[in-house]
């Protein structure tokens, strides 16, 4: 999966990291919204496992975000 990462410059780790640290949120607080376990989140954010589309969709409407910026298309939240 890292060599993905590199070939797709995939930003959704970083930038799901980034939100829940912005909104002074744990790991555990945003796999509850997901309903998955912590670690389960946890591998989301060092992108040992892909991201289910669903988690997508949640994530975006509970930062109040695009998916293209989650996705690293764009810069504008």
């Amino acid at each position: 999966m890292d060599n993905m990462k590199h070939c797709f410059n995939v930003k959704y780790p970083e930038r799901i990291k980034e939100l829940r640290q912005d909104n002074d949120l744990t790991q555990k607080e945003v796999a509850e919204i997901l309903k998955v376990a912590q670690t389960t989140y946890s591998q989301y954010e060092l992108y040992k496992r892909p991201m289910p589309i669903e988690c997508l969709m949640i994530l975006c409407k509970f930062y109040g975000v695009s998916a293209d910026y989650i996705l690293g298309f764009t810069n504008k939240k």
